[in-house]
């Protein structure tokens, strides 16, 4: 999908599209004022934003630890450690066919499994059990979108890195094909994800961290759908081997931001569903950082 940079006044009139029941227990709500896109536009949103009928190819990928350590804003945010003095980093692909007052856009979230300001960084489990460690969350340190409009909401709002991107999504031959080129031509990155395994159910809540201003933010996401799932457990505790060309870094500056965390090509597991349906919210009021940047 190339970039949409028009933004066109007023709400896209699109409620009738989210009736299925995942949608029902929202109650919704506008934040404290209107946000300005323009000079001439501002726009006053419901929240929780709820996306429907969405397409998501996601590859998680094991890392240097203390190189993902660097690259968080915070060292009381911390990684949650794997085996080998490692981390994880997620790359999770959408298609958001369909999103209540927005038109649709392609997105893919860049984030590592953090831990905030732990007594102890227990290894692993947050990961498997996030519901049990109210610490637990994911920091995006990277977010191309194909609208403006949602760079604008994702900067101001959250304090997001979108960027404007191209991102193309396909499917060919039981495989979800994602690739990012940014503004200047560079293709820097490509995933590819398998849309067999599997099937697993999962109806997950979990956390959103992000750096707004001199504030960390914590803001509650939630979906729910079908995924097709590839599990290779044994990569916890090997190093090296061939590399599948799951996942390919190209060249510019979000290539080297990429690189800087010293990637393991080999998967460590793949999700892929069809149909998803996802709601995003505004920033946890009540959330108390331990900390300021």
């Amino acid at each position: 999908m190339k970039p949409n940079n028009i933004i066109e006044p007023g709400l896209l009139a699109n409620d009738e599209e989210f009736t299925d029941e995942f949608f029902q227990q929202f109650v919704f709500r506008k934040a404290k004022q209107p946000l300005k896109l323009t000079d001439s536009i501002s726009r006053d949103y419901q929240f929780p934003t709820l996306y429907g009928n969405v397409t998501c190819a996601i590859g998680i990928f094991l890392c240097d630890f203390k190189k993902a350590q660097a690259l968080l804003p915070h060292p009381k945010m911390k990684p949650v450690p794997m085996p080998r003095g490692r981390a994880l980093v997620t790359f999770s692909c959408y298609e958001y066919q369909r999103v209540k007052g927005v038109a649709p856009y392609n997105e893919i979230a860049m984030t590592i499994p953090v831990m905030i300001d732990p007594k102890v960084n227990i290894p692993v489990l947050p990961v498997i059990k996030d519901s049990l460690f109210s610490k637990f969350g994911y920091y995006v340190f990277h977010m191309p979108v194909t609208s403006l409009e949602n760079r604008i909401r994702g900067n101001d709002i959250w304090g997001l890195p979108k960027v404007v991107d191209t991102i193309d999504i396909k499917v060919e031959n039981q495989t979800s094909k994602t690739q990012a080129t940014d503004e200047f031509g560079n293709q820097y990155f490509t995933l590819s994800v398998p849309t067999q395994g599997s099937a697993m159910s999962f109806d997950v809540k979990s956390n959103i961290y992000s750096k707004l201003g001199s504030q960390l933010l914590q803001s509650p996401t939630q979906f729910k759908a079908e995924f097709m799932v590839n599990k290779y457990m044994n990569r916890l505790w090997q190093k090296g081997g061939k590399d599948p060309g799951a996942l390919i870094i190209g060249k510019g500056p979000y290539a080297e931001l990429l690189h800087t965390l010293d990637i393991d090509p080999n998967p460590f597991q793949f999700r892929y569903a069809k149909q998803m349906n996802a709601c995003f919210d505004l920033p946890n009021e009540d959330y108390k950082a331990p900390f300021t940047f």
